[in-house]
């Protein structure tokens, strides 16, 4: 057979076309997005086909299946797993990584140990996901800790705890290889704010069972002088030619190279096979994926940094001259493609308008799959009330350290949307004021709301105070990862009543505890839209509330989104206290709707 490549080497799984994977389509719950339709008519789509912060994907083809994972960093479940029939409409149905997270014993109670600290932009980088022998695998890397692999034969999951393929500092963005005589190698590449070096990839010899490599890693390829901070590192076979396939240039301004050859320790071959050229809406369009279809089509899947926004996902026509890998529109025929903003959709059955889900009623046992907390979670920080549709998180108490909101782990986020959006929540907290008021303090040091988390963030937060009841306060927080102060922006005073006492009073003797009090309900709504293009793009946040869901106040002063520590602003809620007590506050989100 002609060509080796990864994707075609799934094929030798085609029992998965009449297995459960195949039907996921139809099983798992597809999200019609009010916000963002990559779809356009006469068979067209448009760039990008997730606008949402998957960084750094990667994809791998099993059957006439397309699955796709990307960096998730500090946030839990990690490595979300999307599912697509077509690489236009993408649905998660599942995370490799679920409430826990290993950590080297030398950094055990350490800055980098996340039970003492949240790990912003710490932990997963640029995973790989493949199809090997029955198995999913994905590779990703950790920049303190080395490199690790996870794997399932059900791509929904459960996944098999994560493990060390190898250990050391600075080793990041590897990738498998599976070759044809059953050897087996890792690709990776380094940080240079841990290794002290960068621009140079790694291959290193691994066990054919993918669990640890077995020798040496060497340097392959240096692109100090023609392809500077190369990295993100995908590995493939085709034709003869091992493949790695890395972007360089940096996030912002970057483009894609691949190195070619017939050894997988070299030498390399080297070539640029997408820049952003003449476009000029999308910047450094690189680091992605190669995907052949099963009607024999070639795509690349990547990223483009959209600062606030995240890194969104861009679909490109691919094509092989002379065994390179032209990407995009290659307009004026010199070999290397310009991103494309509208295109003719790959010849696959179509499967509908559908994106990741962003809108949540909260009718499920489980909380679902958009989530993400700010770090590995505990199961003591919510209830998922389907009884009563609505989710109730608790009142978890701060480190005594925590400077602002942006430290804390019990964040409930999930990405923006879109560029333009509306997000709406309706919402009631309920302080624990029999603990509380046995505090001094003027505020009672329970606080909760809705937040859009970066490393400046702004809120609507309902904080207990003695003097003046509960209120709800705008405030925001400029350089949060300096720890630096929120400041309170304005502040309005809020309705509470007394909870019905439980039914169950009737049956006690003693101890009965007070009822406690709870505002009305409160709608809460940030409008987010976007000013300038590629690099230039911000996006501007403006708070509103309402006490009966109908007229809606504006509050502050637009806001300035800013991004996370290598990942886009993030929305959500939270529920937060200083005080230690025996029970906790609750914040009940009813739901919360995302419009255009």
């Amino acid at each position: 057979m002609k060509i080796k490549s990864h994707s075609l080497l799934c094929i030798l799984a085609t029992i998965a076309l009449s297995s459960p994977l195949s039907a996921l389509s139809v099983n798992a719950q597809k999200a019609v997005s009010k916000t963002w339709n990559p779809n356009l008519k006469n068979g067209m789509y448009r760039n990008p086909v997730i606008d949402a912060d998957y960084s750094d994907p990667d994809v791998c083809r099993v059957g006439n299946d397309y699955y796709m994972t990307s960096s998730s960093f500090q946030c839990f479940p990690g490595l979300q797993i999307l599912h697509s029939t077509d690489l236009v409409n993408w649905e998660i149905i599942g995370a490799a990584l679920l409430d826990d997270y290993p950590v080297l014993p030398e950094y055990q109670g350490t800055e980098l140990d996340w039970h003492k600290k949240v790990q912003h932009g710490n932990y997963v980088w640029a995973p790989s996901i493949r199809y090997h022998d029955g198995w999913f695998y994905i590779y990703c890397g950790d920049p303190d800790q080395g490199l690790f692999m996870t794997k399932t034969q059900d791509p929904r999951g459960p996944w098999e705890p994560i493990t060390w393929v190898m250990k050391g500092k600075g080793l990041i963005d590897c990738c498998p290889l599976w070759d044809e005589d059953g050897k087996a190698y890792l690709s990776h590449g380094c940080a240079g704010s841990r290794a002290g070096i960068k621009s140079v990839l790694f291959v290193a010899p691994m066990s054919p069972d993918g669990t640890k490599v077995i020798g040496p890693s060497r340097i392959v390829y240096d692109g100090h002088e023609d392809q500077p901070t190369i990295e993100g590192t995908k590995f493939y076979k085709r034709n003869g030619y091992y493949y790695i396939m890395s972007p360089a240039g940096g996030v912002k301004y970057g483009w894609q190279v691949e190195l070619r050859s017939k050894n997988p320790y070299g030498p390399y071959e080297e070539y640029v096979g997408m820049a952003q050229g003449k476009n000029k809406k999308v910047n450094g369009p690189h680091q992605g994926a190669w995907v052949d279809t099963q009607n024999g089509e070639n795509w690349f899947l990547h990223f483009q940094d959209k600062h606030a926004y995240g890194r969104v996902v861009h679909l490109q026509p691919a094509k092989w001259v002379n065994d390179w890998l032209v990407i995009g529109d290659d307009k004026d025929g010199d070999g290397c493609g310009d991103p494309v903003q509208q295109w003719k959709k790959p010849n696959l059955p179509s499967s509908g308008n559908f994106q990741p889900k962003e809108s949540d009623d909260f009718n499920s046992v489980d909380l679902g799959l958009q989530w993400q907390w700010n770090g590995p979670y505990s199961q003591y920080w919510y209830f998922c009330d389907a009884k009563n549709s609505k989710l109730r998180l608790y009142g978890v108490q701060q480190a005594e350290d925590v400077k602002n909101l942006y430290d804390l782990p019990n964040l409930l986020l999930q990405k923006l949307p879109t560029e333009n959006f509306t997000a709406t929540a309706k919402v009631k907290f309920i302080p624990n004021r029999t603990e509380a008021y046995k505090e001094n303090d003027k505020v009672l040091g329970e606080s909760a709301g809705m937040i859009m988390q970066g490393m400046d963030y702004a809120a609507l937060k309902f904080v207990d105070t003695k003097k003046e009841g509960v209120v709800l306060q705008y405030v925001t927080c400029e350089k949060a990862e300096k720890g630096k102060a929120e400041k309170v922006v304005k502040q309005v005073a809020i309705k509470t009543g007394k909870q019905p006492q439980p039914y169950t009073v009737k049956y006690a003797v003693d101890d009965i505890p007070s009822p406690r009090i709870a505002t009305q309900d409160v709608w809460l709504r940030v409008k987010v839209h976007s000013e300038g293009i590629a690099n230039q793009i911000q996006a501007i946040a403006e708070w509103s509330y309402s006490l009966d869901g109908k007229k809606f106040n504006k509050i502050g002063n637009p806001f300035t989104v800013r991004e996370g520590k290598w990942i886009g602003a993030k929305l959500g809620f939270f529920n937060t206290r200083t005080a230690k007590k025996n029970d906790a506050a609750f914040f009940d989100v009813d739901w919360i709707h995302f419009e255009k």
